[in-house]
């Protein structure tokens, strides 16, 4: 069974829209995308040609993706290792509360995680008694919106027993059965193979599942041997570069590697290169980086100037760094913050990496604790429940373990649900403390 014609096309279209984001010149390629007769091998010359288009002669970024290209943009200034000695047993206790903040702010967003705004999500709240949010949402806040996640049954506050399988927790989690068995040699390959053993197509959405299925059928007629075509996959039929997809997989990198922003991003860079090109190879590093400084900066402004040195300096994602961070510093409290961001990225909806890192920088920069930054952080809407795992494992690793109230985890009853084929363990303190074991499985005990 192969894609139906109209599929695609669909995804034609939707690379070319990627392509001009990212300064090709594609004048007329949606005509002849759109005329392409029912021929696989016309649609397939077509995602060659996609592939192949030169950038517009005054496009003024530059955005490798290759490591070596992409290491010699960032800035030269940064540190290649890590920034200082930290206590393993402190890195350990913050990369748990890292884990479990994020857990607690992917089930706060998923009752939203239906494209609200924050006007939405106010007017729910509002009329529900509970704006601003401070805990889980109940199904009254979601009675005034517009639309629903179909999880709020056991999402909501009035019915939370345990934590509910979901894409963003699986990756963490996938990225902890990848360090604990490649650690710092993790390869392509590797990622491919522990997918294919691991991932349901159902729980991959974008690239990752258009990924997954082609390394599934890279293997077809013949034992799980090496997966070779991998570099090849991202550049073809593969629409979605510019969404979060690869960014929402960057925290077990960062709970790895405290105080080692350096190591934090290069691991990152192996994983979303294995899914994305350009923004979203970036977007992961990023937020990798910005991990893990929080284990070690007390400023919260400097965690992402830091993290903004392991990304290309010319590329578009550092310009939009730069312009949300004078915006959101400039703010006098998260909704001016959120006022400054939306008005110059509106256009970047749910799950588009531009206006979400902004915002998630807006939550961190006004959280008063762990739950006050990733209630800020779904309160604005968006990808709720992503970007409320990011901002969860961000303020974690930086308020470490006093700053996670135990009524966040007390709904949970302990337990946790996942969709990741190999891994069992539904007890949640236990799956925690084995994430708390990362950085010793990076950084030796005796080096943190």
């Amino acid at each position: 069974m192969l894609p139906t014609y109209s599929k695609c096309r669909d995804i034609l279209l939707a690379t070319l829209k990627d392509k001009a984001e990212q300064g090709h010149n594609v004048q007329g390629l949606d005509k002849e995308i759109e005329a392409l007769p029912d021929s696989y091998d016309a649609l397939q010359t077509m995602a060659r040609k996609l592939s192949e288009l030169p950038l517009k002669a005054d496009w003024a970024y530059q955005e490798p993706n290759d490591w070596a290209s992409i290491d010699a943009a960032c800035d030269p200034a940064r540190a290649k290792d890590r920034l200082c000695v930290v206590d393993p047993m402190i890195a350990s206790n913050k990369a748990k509360t890292a884990f479990l903040s994020s857990v607690c702010g992917c089930i706060l967003g998923k009752p939203l995680e239906v494209q609200l705004t924050l006007d939405e999500i106010r007017k729910g709240a509002t009329a529900a008694g509970v704006w601003p949010l401070n805990h889980y949402v109940p199904v009254s806040l979601l009675d005034g919106t517009p639309r629903r996640h179909v999880s709020w049954p056991e999402t909501t506050l009035d019915n939370i027993t345990h934590v509910v399988p979901d894409d963003d927790i699986n990756y963490t989690l996938m990225g902890m059965l990848l360090i604990e068995e490649f650690g710092t040699e993790l390869t392509h390959n590797d990622i491919a193979k522990t997918w294919m053993k691991n991932l349901p197509t159902g729980f991959c959405f974008g690239p990752e599942r258009r990924v997954l299925v082609k390394a599934a059928l890279s293997t077809l007629g013949k034992n799980m041997g090496p997966v070779e075509e991998t570099v090849d996959w991202v550049k073809e039929w593969n629409a979605g570069e510019e969404k979060c997809g690869a960014l929402i997989r960057a925290d077990a990198y960062g709970y790895a590697c405290p105080g080692h922003p350096a190591l934090a991003a290069q691991l990152a860079y192996r994983d979303a290169s294995f899914t994305h090109q350009r923004t979203g190879i970036y977007g992961t590093m990023f937020v990798a980086a910005a991990i893990a400084c929080a284990f070690v900066e007390s400023d919260r402004r400097r965690i992402f100037e830091i993290a903004l040195q392991y990304v290309p300096q010319q590329s578009r994602f550092a310009e939009v760094i730069r312009y949300s961070l004078e915006q959101v510093w400039q703010a006098s409290d998260w909704l001016d913050g959120y006022d400054r961001i939306h008005v110059k990225y509106m256009r970047y909806g749910h799950c588009m990496i531009v206006q979400e890192i902004g915002l998630l920088m807006n939550a961190v920069r006004f959280a008063k604790d762990v739950g006050d930054g990733i209630s800020m952080q779904v309160m604005q809407g968006a990808d709720t429940d992503s970007f409320g795992a990011t901002c969860g494992s961000i303020l974690g690793a930086y308020f470490g373990p006093a700053g996670l109230g135990q009524h966040w985890l007390k709904p949970f009853n302990n337990t946790i649900h996942n969709t990741v084929a190999t891994l069992h363990e539904q007890d949640l303190d236990r799956l925690a403390n084995r994430v708390a074991e990362l950085p010793a499985k990076i950084l030796p005990v005796d080096t943190l």
